[in-house]
């Protein structure tokens, strides 16, 4: 048992994560020329809109290594859009079970919205994913 976790404490985890081009991809943007610390573990993709992130995207994410996801947009009633954001709130759900179907942890993935003003947002939602993540270990895709 011990082994188990010395070896997710060394574990350092992949995270991808989905950006709408209007909130969240700014508030990145703002937390890395507020020069805030978050762990370098993430990968972004900037999306024009949370809503155009198909489903197969998010699969196909962790079929490829990625250890955990997130989809960041634009807060409700703020989408640049109009309903893009409420489209990938429905569609979350589906994902969610899809990944427990599939034998991965729901909790390996996350929707929040964040404005292009809450850099200090984004870097405590990276930081706190990336412990999240750290906790749950290595995608189990990745030993297949």
């Amino acid at each position: 048992m011990e082994e188990v976790s010395a070896e997710k404490s060394e574990f350092e985890p992949l995270i991808l994560a989905f950006c709408c081009n209007w909130c969240s991809y700014a508030g990145a943007d703002l937390a890395g020329t507020s020069r805030l610390e978050y762990p370098p573990n993430l990968r972004i993709v900037r999306v024009m809109c949370s809503g155009r992130i198909d489903p197969i995207f998010i699969l196909s994410a962790f079929r490829w290594g990625a250890d955990g996801v997130l989809i960041t947009g634009c807060h409700p009633g703020d989408c640049h859009y109009v309903q893009g954001n409420y489209m990938m709130e429905r569609r979350f759900g589906f994902l969610k079970e899809a990944l427990s179907d599939l034998g991965i942890e729901p909790d390996r993935l996350r929707l929040e919205w964040i404005s292009a003003g809450e850099g200090e947002k984004f870097a405590a939602l990276i930081r706190e994913t990336t412990q999240r993540i750290k906790q749950l270990g290595p995608n189990p895709l990745k030993s297949l």
